[in-house]
């Protein structure tokens, strides 16, 4: 009667030890030398942390020689960290004889770099090509160039170093600033070492993650005659400063011809008014005696019959 009973119960137990305790697990770590109780496993699966893949990784880098603990892994882990990039790149860092902590890759790793990346680079130098960067030498001739440049990346300064773009950057600027300063763009083009010679002696490299190996003129190339074009549109821009000048002195000058026409309008219409008073003046004249009428002779026989007018005395009978 308490058989049916006996054997759910069993199974029960069977079934939550295996779901707690992963068997193939279990062995696994126990064949590869590592110390695992059954309650690391009950704790790894109450925090949530998959069994296999830390034992996984804890058998491969233990196999590599790196003292790395299970509690390490967990805790990287559980703060979102990629333990399989940490362990490869501590393998590969040890295999190549680079100084590289636990701590440090993980540190790396939760910074967001790319720490197995960044071990391979170290490794292996990259080469970075620079976008087409064009400068004006003090003769006016546009210069174009690209570079190259090999780096190696810098383990110690990967956290809070600059990226490739700031190295990118910054040899772009000595580029320039070397070609701005070459009295003539014939001195850069037969010497194109002297840039590089110049943007090395910079230290580019201080502050980012990278360490700069060399740095390679790929291409050099001549562009436009910049100055030559700054001197046409300085002279169009004079012409047209002129043109504007001489415009404006033509409009002031018709409009000084035009208000002096209209003053000599304006006196001629004065002169007009004027001699409309005259004849008004002659006969207020006359009228108030003021002013007399003489008939001046123009032959002698005239002379002798003219009869002699009175000229002022008493007003003239109305």
């Amino acid at each position: 009667m308490f058989w049916p009973i006996i054997i759910f119960l069993l199974f029960l137990f069977i079934g939550v030890f295996l779901y707690f305790i992963p068997l193939s697990t279990w062995i696994k770590s126990w064949s590869a030398g590592i110390s695992m109780a059954p309650w690391d496993f009950i704790g790894m699966r109450l925090r949530n942390v998959p069994a296999d893949k830390i034992i996984d990784q804890l058998i491969m880098v233990q196999r590599a020689g790196l003292a790395v603990t299970r509690q390490d892994l967990e805790s990287h882990y559980l703060a979102k960290g990629h333990i399989t990039d940490v362990c490869l790149a501590l393998i590969e860092a040890h295999k190549a004889g680079i100084p590289l902590t636990f701590s440090q890759a993980a540190a790396i790793d939760l910074a967001g770099r790319k720490v197995l990346e960044a071990v391979s680079m170290s490794i292996n130098p990259r080469v970075i090509r620079t976008p087409l960067i064009a400068a004006v030498a003090k003769d006016g001739i546009q210069v174009r160039a690209t570079a190259r440049i090999t780096v190696r990346a810098n383990i110690e300064k990967l956290i809070g170093g600059a990226g490739e773009e700031t190295v990118i950057a910054r040899v772009g600027e000595g580029v320039v600033s070397t070609i701005g300063s070459a009295e003539s763009h014939k001195r850069v083009m037969e010497n194109p070492n002297m840039i590089t010679q110049n943007v090395l002696r910079r230290g580019l490299d201080r502050g980012t993650a990278f360490e700069i190996l060399s740095i390679d003129i790929a291409d050099v190339d001549i562009g436009r005659n910049i100055g030559a074009q700054l001197q046409i549109d300085q002279a169009n821009a004079d012409k047209l400063i002129a043109q504007a000048q001489a415009e404006s002195r033509r409009v002031e000058a018709v409009a000084t011809e035009e208000e002096m026409k209209s003053k000599v309008e304006e006196m001629k219409a004065k002169v007009i008014e004027a001699e409309a008073q005259v004849p008004l003046g002659l006969a207020n004249a006359l009228r108030q005696g003021r002013l007399s009428l003489e008939a001046k002779p123009t032959t002698q026989l005239e002379a002798k019959s003219s009869v002699p007018k009175i000229s002022g005395g008493a007003p003239w009978p109305s």
